[in-house]
């Protein structure tokens, strides 16, 4: 069992940066696939961006390769998403999820926080 609590969403102007962190409880987080998934009003909720469990590897969609980057430390049981040039259509309810298999699809994540919301001002 896994618990997820994201923080560090708010109000930024479109081009800032801003940092998400999702901490996990339990002895198996580096046991788990950690993703970031989005969901923006009316909208499915999304693939942002995949860590392996040692950290090692990476995936991101396409709308946030290169501007999004995650990170975790399972000694810390925390990871990390830094988001850069952000653009207003990455305003969205953000959330972690922590799943057993490597995948960009929201229903293979067994474990999920209740989000934060980031909102990025035009």
């Amino acid at each position: 069992q896994v618990q997820l609590v994201e923080s560090g969403g708010g109000l930024v102007q479109a081009g800032g940066s801003l940092r998400l962190s999702c901490a996990g409880s339990g002895r198996t987080f580096s046991d788990h696939i950690m993703g970031w998934f989005r969901q923006a009003p009316g909208k499915e909720r999304e693939f942002v961006g995949a860590i392996t469990f040692s950290g090692r590897s990476t995936d991101y969609a396409g709308s946030v390769e290169g501007r999004f980057t995650i990170s975790r430390d399972n000694v810390k049981n925390t990871m990390s998403l830094e988001m850069n040039s952000l653009k207003p259509e990455d305003t969205a309810v953000y959330y972690c999820a922590a799943g057993a298999y490597w995948s960009r699809e929201k229903n293979r994540y067994d474990y999920w926080g209740q989000g934060t919301q980031v909102t990025v001002a035009s």
